[in-house]
Order: C-alpha cells, then sequence, then structure tokens
C-alpha cells in the first residue's frame, strides 16, 4: 500500500510551482491522530486511513461520508494537494451548496497552500490565472453547465462535490453537473448526513442492487458519528426534551388540545407542534430560558460558547431574537438567508463572543461555527437529512470533555431521529414495499397542511390559530437512552440535568444522568407520600393516568438497569417479572408496578 510523502515545496506560483502536502499541515489542529492530541501537523486518524485508501487504487470517482465536524474539508484539501504535488491534476473546482460556503472552502485552501476564487461568477467566462482553481454552487453550475465543461477541459481537473446529495435537489441540476464534470479527470464527493429520502440519482455516484433488489449508494470511506464519538472527534450530544399542553383553534372555528409527545395522530401532532413554536405562546419563551440557562453552564468550562435556535422562518426568527435579548440582556445575532450580509454575519459571530444567534436555514449544513455548543431545535423541519444538518452544527469538538446540547420538542419524529443519531443511511433509487410512511412527519407534509389551511381560510370563516402553550422538562435523551420525568420549568427537577458540567467525558455524563435521575425519582416519591399523609381527600386520579406514569417511571429505570448490567430490555422485566410476580408491563395492576419500581430503585441506589 503506497504511503503518503509530504514534499517539502514551498507553495505554488502563478508559474506552475506544485506545493506540497505540508501546506496542508497548516489546516486547523485534528486529533485524535497518529501523534500526540493537539499536534496540528497530523492528520486525524480516520482521515489517514481515508487518503490511503484512495491512493490503493487512484480511481476517477471517491465518495467519502464523514459525520458533520469531523474534517471533510481538511481531507479533501490533503488529498487536492497531494494530487497536485504528483502532478496527476493542475486545477481545482469546488461546488458547495451555498455562497457563504465558498468563502469557507476559498479560507480553508489558503491555509493548504492552495488559491480558490469564491468570487468567479459565470459571466467571468474564465478563471483568473492566479488562482488554482474556483469555487462554485450547485446553483451556479445548473445556470450555465457548457461554461463549467469548459473550464474541466482547460486543464487537468480535480472535482470536489461537497454536500454531493444536493446534486440530485432537481433532474435538471443533476443533468447539469453530469455534464459541466464529466470530463473531470478526478471527482471527490463528500458528505456529512444520511443520504436523501427521495430517488433522484446522485451525479457521480455508484449504486449496487441488494439482496432485494433495492439498488444502494456505495461508499467508498464512511466515519459515523459512533466512530467519531468514540475516537474523540465529535461532542457526544445531549438532547433536552420539552413537551408540553397546547391549545389552537382550527380553520373550521373548532378549539382543539393536546400534548406533545402523546400518540396523536399526524395532524394532531403537526398542529400541536406548530402552536409550540409560536413565539405568542409560553413554550418558546420557556424552552430559551431554560436553553440560556445550560448555555450559562457551559460557558463555565467553555467561556465562547454559544447557542443557535434554528427557526422555521424569518418573522418567527426575528420574534424569537426579541424574545432571547429579554432573557440574556444582550444582542442576538440573527441571520436570514436572503440577506446580503448574511455571511457577514455568520463569520462575525463566529470570531466573537456574544451568546446567542438565531438563523432560519443557512446555518443548518456545512457553516463551520466551532464554538456553537448549545442549540434549540424550533424549526417544523424533520426530514432525516435536515435534523442531521442540524445536529451537526454542535458537535465540533475543540478539546476533550465537551458536550453538546440541543434542545427539542418532545414530537415522535425528532425522538426517534435522536435516538438514531449514529444510524447510517445509504440512498436508495428504488422504493421497499411499505416505504413512503417510515419517516413520519416530513416537510412536505408540513408544508402541504399549511397550503390546504391558507386554501380553506379564503373560503372559511376563521383562520387557524394558536391559542397558548406552556412547557415542561420531558427527559434527557444521551447515547439512545432516557433519563429524567417530567418537571416543570425553573423546578430543581429540570435544574438537576441542565446544570451537568459542559466538561465531562461520555461515560461521566450517562453516570451523572444516572445519579440525577435517582434523585429526581426518590424526590417525586418523597412528595407523593407527602401527598397522601396531608392530603387524604384530594382529587382521585383517573386510573389510566396512573398507570402510565407508573409505566412510564418504570420503563425509565429499567432503562437505566440495562445500560449499568449490559442486559437487554426485555430480560430486565423478564427478571423483574420472576422475582416480584405479576404479567407483562402492559396487564400489571398500580401495585405489581410499584413493586418492580421499588426493587430497581434499591438495585440502583446500592450500586
Amino acid at each position: 500500500m503506497p504511503r503518503l510523502q509530504c514534499c517539502r515545496v514551498s507553495n505554488a506560483t502563478p508559474s506552475g510551482h506544485q506545493p506540497g502536502t505540508s501546506a496542508a499541515e497548516h489546516l486547523s489542529p485534528s486529533f485524535p491522530a497518529r501523534a500526540p492530541w493537539g499536534t496540528a501537523s497530523k492528520l486525524r486518524a480516520w482521515q489517514a486511513e481515508a487518503l490511503d485508501r484512495y491512493f490503493e487504487t487512484e480511481p476517477r470517482d471517491f465518495l467519502a461520508a464523514a459525520t458533520p465536524g469531523a474534517g471533510k474539508t481538511t481531507f479533501a484539501l490533503r488529498l487536492a494537494a497531494e494530487l497536485r504535488a504528483r502532478r496527476v491534476i493542475d486545477r481545482i473546482t469546488v461546488v458547495a451548496p451555498t455562497d457563504h460556503l465558498k468563502r469557507q472552502w476559498a479560507d480553508a485552501a489558503a491555509r493548504a497552500g492552495i488559491r480558490l476564487d469564491p468570487g468567479f461568477r459565470n459571466a467571468h467566462g474564465r478563471s483568473a490565472r492566479h488562482y488554482h482553481g474556483v469555487a462554485v454552487t450547485y446553483a451556479q453550475v445548473a445556470v450555465r453547465p457548457a461554461l463549467h465543461r469548459e473550464l474541466t477541459l482547460s486543464g487537468r481537473t480535480l472535482v470536489i462535490l461537497d454536500e454531493v446529495h444536493h446534486g440530485g435537489d432537481a433532474l435538471s441540476w443533476g443533468d447539469a453537473i453530469r455534464e459541466a464534470f464529466e470530463p473531470a479527470t478526478r471527482r471527490l464527493s463528500l458528505t456529512g448526513t444520511p443520504f436523501r429520502s427521495d430517488t433522484a440519482p446522485i451525479p457521480f455516484v455508484h449504486y449496487e442492487p441488494d439482496a432485494a433488489g433495492v439498488r444502494l449508494s456505495q461508499t467508498d470511506f464512511s466515519y459515523g458519528y459512533g466512530r467519531a464519538l468514540a475516537d474523540g472527534v465529535v461532542r457526544p450530544v445531549l438532547f433536552m426534551v420539552y413537551a408540553g399542553h397546547m391549545r389552537w383553534r382550527t380553520k373550521a372555528g373548532d378549539e382543539m388540545e393536546a400534548k406533545l409527545g402523546e400518540d396523536n395522530t399526524k395532524d394532531i401532532t403537526s398542529s400541536a407542534w406548530r402552536t409550540a413554536l409560536e413565539p405568542t405562546g409560553e413554550w418558546i419563551p420557556a424552552v430559551l430560558q431554560a436553553a440560556d440557562r445550560r448555555l450559562t453552564e457551559v460557558r463555565h468550562g467553555i467561556p465562547d460558547a454559544g447557542g443557535l435556535v434554528i427557526a422555521t422562518d424569518q418573522t418567527v426568527a426575528r420574534a424569537y431574537a426579541e424574545i432571547l435579548e429579554g432573557i440574556c440582556g444582550e444582542p442576538v445575532t440573527v441571520v436570514l438567508s436572503d440577506e446580503k450580509e448574511a455571511s457577514n454575519r455568520i463569520e462575525e459571530f463566529s470570531n466573537n463572543t456574544r451568546r446567542w444567534m438565531v438563523a432560519v436555514r443557512m446555518v443548518s449544513e456545512g457553516v463551520d461555527v466551532p464554538r456553537l455548543a448549545v442549540g434549540v431545535y424550533a424549526t417544523s423541519s424533520s426530514t432525516p437529512l435536515f435534523f442531521a444538518q442540524a445536529i451537526g452544527r454542535f458537535v465540533r469538538a475543540r478539546r476533550r470533555g465537551e458536550t453538546a446540547s440541543v434542545f427539542l420538542p418532545n414530537v415522535p419524529i425528532l425522538m426517534a431521529l435522536a435516538s438514531e443519531l449514529e444510524r447510517q443511511r445509504d440512498h436508495a433509487l428504488d422504493r421497499r414495499s411499505g416505504d413512503g410512511d417510515d419517516d413520519g412527519l416530513d416537510d412536505s407534509l408540513l408544508e402541504s397542511a399549511n397550503r390546504e389551511e391558507k386554501a380553506s381560510e379564503e373560503l372559511g370563516e376563521f383562520e387557524w390559530q394558536a391559542i397558548g402553550s406552556d412547557a415542561t422538562f420531558d427527559r434527557v435523551v444521551f447515547d439512545g437512552t432516557e433519563f429524567g420525568t417530567l418537571a416543570e420549568p425553573g423546578s430543581d427537577e429540570e435544574l438537576d440535568f441542565i446544570g451537568i458540567p459542559g466538561l465531562l467525558e461520555p461515560e461521566q455524563v450517562a453516570e451523572l444522568l444516572r445519579h440525577r435521575q435517582a434523585r429526581q425519582a426518590r424526590r417525586q416519591s418523597e412528595r407523593r407520600r407527602h401527598t397522601v399523609e396531608h392530603e387524604p381527600t384530594a382529587e382521585p386520579v383517573a386510573l389510566y393516568r396512573t398507570l402510565k406514569e407508573q409505566r412510564s417511571l418504570l420503563n425509565s429505570l429499567v432503562g437505566l438497569w440495562a445500560r449499568h448490567s449490559g442486559q437487554a430490555h426485555s430480560q430486565v422485566h423478564a427478571e423483574l417479572r420472576r422475582i416480584c410476580g405479576g404479567p407483562e408491563v402492559a396487564q400489571a395492576t398500580v401495585t405489581q408496578l410499584q413493586a418492580r419500581i421499588e426493587f430497581l430503585r434499591k438495585r440502583l441506589s446500592s450500586r
């Protein structure tokens, strides 16, 4: 297997001298590597492994999938520098999703001794000779693919397709990208997120049928979140989940109410979620208050830590910023994707120490703001692709022990995505039988519902209206395990989880969460005893509510013990039935459930 050699050659000049790969060593420090922590001149282990994989065969097309924050840009530029040093290529084209990312690529390339022009426009016709290549957007290529084909043919070209799934955003885009870059000497495709959920083919991606005949994308090198977390390359994520009671008026004039997280129909879930995100209610202010409190805790260990609220549209983004300014007492950066200064605002926020930024969608993908450590997912987008992109903004690690905290509404599809953060997905060109509903709520469903409401409002007497909302802390999801139970905002139970230090190793986070949950359970037990002793005439609670509460508590404790013991949840439940007696959980009485709860509490407290 050929090994990479760092060529000690000065940076390239317009006359054609080639830079060595040592130039790429000036990129940001990477760890862990085949060297001590913090050694800037070494690649991360996965980057070196991917480069080795590439140079085993030096293919014309190479697809690398690496989790957000892992360092795809560094890998790509190191590869580009090596190919230039070997005189395989002499020009580079980077294709990125947004204008901001073009500039980000150009800045990173400069540190690698590669000069990219992010200001290239189709009207220019050809790139300036003092650059080694250009950075363009997918939309830019789609407008004039013939021009970009000419540029590709003007030299031995390496094309880097950043977040290559955008090549399937429209049939015309895919056709344009194929036309423009088909003659490229080499093509490197990068993705940091699960592939698209539609069946639009992605240019230059190879597909193979699986056992069921479904054609799946084939990745040449993968570096997922689970491995990156184990390596210490990314931060572990604490999902702070909030439920609450929602009330709204439908377009037919009916007043409805529901709780976030309950087993509701899709339209009820959609309306409850929409109500929660309304800035006029109490849910958003309570969650923003909790998130700011969490940010304060994190900044004790990470002084420049910042927070990001991802909003659905511009109107609510401005409203959220106003609420946050009242909470934290300082200006909030607002980034709207259609504003010319949006890119400058992101860059400014990245370099200052302000607490909060509110953005619509622009910061969901690829934008590098390493100090982001706390997020609020206040958008109705729910596709796996968007969710992974959004969470990717918070996972970039700068030193050991950093954790990320993301505040989520208790919506089933978001909870499933949070629990499956480590799941890797391939792009399927064919639908499996029964697909189409696998992802539950998604952007298209919500947009369709909104369109129908607007159309009906023109004919009907009423408009859809959020009447009121409140928030309750529901639980923490960490590494696929749930901790905690319902608590009021501002209560000691909520603060137990919000106040977890921002600098902890993943094992310490899990251990602390277990202790906090045990303490929360003891407090609730003491309050229930106090209520029974001092309020014997309290209004009785419906049996189904009591059973639901006891089952939820039992399942949380079973999850804790399963994590500690390594047993499956079903094994723990079977053992409890053997020791405490009684039928399965669904048929157990309140007394039988409480016996199992007390048994597990004693077992956990004796550890």
